[in-house]
């Protein structure tokens, strides 16, 4: 049995994709760039922002791509206090939560989100409180770098043999190379599933259901 459960958010516990989405074309638009076409935009989610802007806008200037970036961060904060951000959890999410937390198992959070988007996130749904640690772009290079998932077994006081990460993108995956630690992706989200194989996944559910049965399969 895997001791710590590590998540990531965006696609994995939530569906944030709309309001992304919008908010990064008004973002690119305040910086008077054309914005990229969502499916690009999507294929992004889960990275740093400014490394992201990086793969979004490749020809635009550094000064461009810093007011992409602070337009996105104050769009979606507005987005947010206005009580219009919907980032529900997928289905099953909250009662794997549930039966993990139930389980003994310890759970955190690895994600591109900033601190106050993830935390914002979590009491939304009322479940920070199940997470040992919560490891966000603030304060760690982007995915698929293993710094924050590094931090989470450290937090926990789990070594990397213990530890599953769960993603849908293949940074997720990378990242938990890197860091020796199972890889478990999921099908709802940004990346398909033969690329999160390709990026090491052992296995990737196609429901929350099946991913309990995965986390609780042998380490």
């Amino acid at each position: 049995m895997s001791r710590l459960v590590v998540f990531d958010c965006d696609g994995t516990l939530v569906d944030g994709q709309a309001a992304i989405c919008e908010t990064m074309e008004q973002a690119f638009a305040t910086a008077g760039l054309v914005a990229p076409d969502r499916h690009h935009v999507r294929r992004m989610v889960g990275l740093s922002l400014p490394y992201a802007l990086r793969e979004l806008a490749p020809t635009a200037s550094d000064e461009e791509r810093h007011t992409v970036v602070e337009a996105y961060k104050t769009g979606f904060r507005e987005l947010r206090l206005s009580g219009a951000l919907r980032e529900p959890l997928f289905e099953g999410i909250g009662a794997l939560i549930d039966q993990l937390d139930g389980a003994g198992h310890l759970l955190a959070v690895a994600t591109g989100k900033s601190d106050r988007g993830l935390i914002a996130c979590l009491d939304t749904h009322g479940i920070r409180e199940r997470f040992v640690s919560l490891q966000t772009a603030d304060r760690h290079p982007s995915k698929p770098h293993p710094a924050m998932l590094e931090a989470a077994l450290v937090e926990a006081g789990v070594a990397p043999a213990e530890a599953v990460m769960i993603g849908d993108t293949s940074f997720d995956m990378e990242m938990a190379v890197a860091a020796g630690v199972r890889a478990i992706g999921v099908s709802w989200g940004y990346h398909e599933p033969q690329e999160l194989f390709d990026a090491g996944a052992s296995a990737v559910a196609e429901t929350a259901r099946q991913l309990g049965d995965l986390i609780r399969g042998p380490a």
